[in-house]
């Protein structure tokens, strides 16, 4: 799979993009938010069918990754998504690209209607970001996520709906 943004493409990831997704999951601004990045959990997730990973590529270098997870039940249908940008191309729109392309992607071709990221509630450079593609927040989720520190905090759950997308 690939799908092309205005300034990424999103490609699936695939055994050989394990050593670019460590690199890019260790990075201080990238592990400060998710914390410990395993390499066989990630490695064994690859072959898991409902595992949706994705390689963010600008000038075929890998300086991203996205996944998106769904719920299935017809009652709650919906995509999740997740993203972590390589600290050397933070701050220059790669990130909105990826996440509204994506985006795009799961409202047009998937067929949902609704998405939903749950970012920390302190991180304001992602809610930022995902506030320019279109999501709104819709509540904080207390002690939500446990941080790298071992310490709880809050997350911050936002959706979008597909005639929202910016």
């Amino acid at each position: 799979m690939e799908i092309k943004g205005t300034h990424v493409v999103l490609r699936g990831a695939t055994e050989r993009d394990v050593p670019d997704i460590a690199e890019i999951m260790r990075c201080p601004s990238v592990a400060y938010w998710w914390g410990r990045f395993d390499v066989e959990e990630f490695t064994n997730e690859l072959s898991v069918p409902a595992s949706h990973p994705l390689v963010i590529e600008r000038a075929g270098e890998a300086v991203g990754y996205i996944q998106y997870d769904e719920e299935h039940d017809p009652m709650y249908r919906h995509a999740q998504i997740d993203i972590a940008l390589h600290d050397a191309h933070q701050g220059r729109g790669f990130g909105t690209d990826a996440v509204r392309t994506l985006a795009r992607y799961l409202f047009d071709e998937v067929g949902h209607h609704r998405l939903t990221i749950d970012p920390a509630a302190t991180n304001e450079r992602a809610i930022r970001c995902y506030e320019r593609v279109g999501f709104r927040p819709v509540g904080v989720m207390r002690d939500y996520e446990r941080g790298p520190d071992g310490s709880w905090h809050d997350g911050l759950l936002m959706d979008l709906l597909a005639s929202e997308l910016l």
